[in-house]
């Protein structure tokens, strides 16, 4: 722990030493956001050219590769990109292009987890998006659309994954089949505690309770499966809720099972995530925090196991900034940006102690993670040191990971050695946060100034609101619009204007925008082909449970969860398991005894009294 000291205090000495920060004024912004739009271009356009329609770009060979489903992932992870940096002319093509697909009808095994969160929360982000891109809208959007039952059709396909002993779902599915014969129990924290925003999205537009509740049963079942001291280990067994690595901390294989608590708390209005967030967030304080690092410890001990930073641990410092901690969040990112600092890039593991690279961990995959902390603390702080940030990032790529094809993976940080890949989170998450970072004008930064007024069967409803949520994909969602589909009154137009003021469009302006429902028109004739609470109490952790060593940790501790599909025929039994969602439904109620009592005393904590589906992120201490 004194190296550790030690380097806090480098640290600190760096930043004294620094003259002062460069300010950067209109013209800086707009010249580094167009440079983000250009790199995100010729990735984009690389991959239509060179990969579709394969799942990723290999931007070194300029060809294409299938990894997680072979269902053109990257286009799909990128098309909310496109809406954001506005280019409505290519969504919409690229939304004919999807539209066409019926179903994702296939006999290939995937992982429920990064299904999840790239293809139902891009499909959803799309849907939600259509109507600002001038997508030609079905009667009743956003309650229906091809997009949304696409989403749903994916949904359903892995919802059987949830069907366990303990409600936390297998880590792999077949899209026809169901979960495979022999499929392994156990599966990572974060792969059952990623759900609650995509399935509660798809349960709040469509109406249909099933998936919400299944994701909320699993995030239940997963906190109550918590160690004596709070924490959580890295991998469990879905069967038995046995914990098979017990290391605990905020990084890979756990890391968006903390974000999805305090987003989920957010997007769905439910406090009782809250408080499983502060009861997690008081295990972490106390075990594995020291001096703004986050370790790895014995989730049953509190003692450290690993101490090193991973690039994965980087989305820390934004959640922090949801709910206003940008103090600890900053002091934070600081120790993050040093390392980047030294290496040019954030290794997927550095070793604290020892100030250097872990061992056979020396790759930068383009990640997203501290790009986005930047952004979310630039929203909420404005300090000028965060665009300094976002400037070494945008330089770091453009100068090493740039190649005639595309953005290649950094195989080693201390040579910059490329790999041939290029993940659809680099177009989907990476390139739109720091295009987010220099263009605070952008409609999803809208703090509630203003919003668009639809007609639903529901009554009249407003969408485009702000207090946009993005996924861990960086997919957002409108908050807003959940609340379209439902069948609760809505608030009169006039008595919303005596509560709110809007900054450049008036209600009369807004009344004009409204824009009936229309039935969809014939495909484009040029579209391309088809893309083939009341907390119980914590059990004990097993004493011998397998405990994770750390040469395993540095390992991808999320391929032992089967991220990666199987391109090969499956050996399934001839009478093939069919599934009832309507039983698994009741199933799940009548085994889950865990009941939110906080949502109805709480809820109006979270909601305007005047509008009640208008966010108020100042509950959290975000922008406001």
């Amino acid at each position: 722990m004194r190296r550790i000291y030690i380097h806090i205090l480098i640290v600190l000495l760096l930043g004294y030493s620094c003259n002062s920060l460069r300010i950067y004024n209109k013209d800086d912004m707009i010249k580094f956001r167009e440079e983000v739009r250009s790199m995100f271009y010729h990735a984009y356009d690389s991959y239509l050219k060179f990969a579709y329609p394969y799942d990723e770009l290999r931007p070194i060979s300029c060809d294409g590769i299938d990894t997680y489903g072979s269902y053109s992932l990257t286009l799909i992870d990128a098309l909310d990109t496109l809406a954001i940096m506005g280019n409505y002319t290519e969504f919409r093509r690229v939304v004919n292009i999807l539209t066409m697909k019926e179903n994702f009808d296939a006999n290939i095994n995937v992982s429920v987890f990064e299904t999840n969160i790239r293809i139902i929360g891009g499909l959803l982000s799309a849907h939600l998006l259509s109507q600002k891109a001038g997508v030609d809208l079905e009667p009743g959007w956003p309650c229906n659309g091809p997009l949304l039952r696409l989403a749903e059709d994916v949904a359903k396909r892995l919802v059987v994954a949830f069907d366990t002993p303990t409600g936390m779902p297998y880590g792999t599915v077949n899209l026809r089949h169901g979960v495979p014969n022999g499929e392994t129990t156990v599966t990572c924290t974060a792969c059952i505690g990623t759900f609650i925003l995509e399935f509660g999205t798809l349960s709040r537009l469509t109406g249909d309770p099933l998936y919400e509740e299944v994701a909320m049963n699993a995030l239940h079942s997963l906190f109550n499966h918590r160690s004596q001291i709070g924490l959580f280990g890295n991998h469990i067994d879905v069967a038995t809720g046995r914990w098979t690595a017990q290391d605990a901390g905020i990084g890979s294989g756990v890391d968006s099972y903390f974000e999805y608590l305090v987003k989920g708390a957010i997007l769905l209005q439910k406090p009782e995530l809250m408080d499983m967030f502060w009861a997690a967030r008081k295990g972490i304080d106390k075990h594995i925090k020291h001096n703004d690092w986050y370790l790895w410890v014995s989730m049953t001990k509190g003692t450290v196991t690993l101490p090193v930073f991973q690039s994965l641990e980087a989305y820390w410092p934004g959640v922090l900034s949801l709910f206003g901690d940008t103090g600890s969040a900053m002091r934070t990112l600081h120790n993050y940006h040093q390392v980047w600092s030294q290496y040019g890039f954030t290794p997927e593991f550095y070793n604290i102690p020892q100030l250097e690279v872990g061992a056979n961990r020396e790759n930068y995959p383009l990640r997203p993670e501290l790009i986005e902390s930047v952004m979310y603390l630039y929203r909420a702080t404005g300090d000028p040191y965060l665009l300094q940030v976002g400037v070494d990032i945008l330089e770091s790529i453009q100068y090493s990971a740039k190649t005639p094809c595309g953005y290649a993976t950094i195989k080693d940080v201390k040579d910059h050695r490329k790999e041939d890949r290029m993940e659809s989170f680099f177009l989907a998450e990476t390139t739109k946060y720091l295009y987010l970072l220099f263009d605070t004008d952008n409609f999803i930064h809208n703090q509630g100034g203003h919003g668009k007024i639809i007609d639903t069967p529901n009554g009249q409803c407003l969408i485009e609101a702000g207090g946009y949520i993005f996924n861990t994909e960086a997919h957002p969602i409108d908050p807003s619009a959940l609340h379209c589909c439902t069948q609760t009154p809505k608030i009169n137009i006039q008595d919303f204007t005596n509560h709110h003021s809007f900054e450049g469009v008036s209600i009369d302006q807004m009344k004009k925008e409204k824009r009936p429902a229309m039935k969809s028109n014939p495909k484009d004739p040029v579209a391309e082909p088809d893309l083939n609470y009341k907390l119980d109490e914590p059990e004990d952790a097993d004493e011998n449970s397998e405990q994770l060593s750390n040469s395993t940790l540095y390992e991808d501790v999320l391929t032992s969860s089967s991220l990666i599909p199987e391109f090969v025929e499956q050996v399934f039994s001839n009478t093939e398991k069919k599934y009832n969602l309507q039983e698994l439904l009741l199933k799940i109620r009548e085994q889950n005894t865990i009941r939110n009592t906080s949502f109805s005393k709480d809820y109006k904590l979270l909601s305007c009294q005047a509008q009640p589906f208008m966010q108020k992120l100042s509950i959290f201490g975000e922008m406001f």
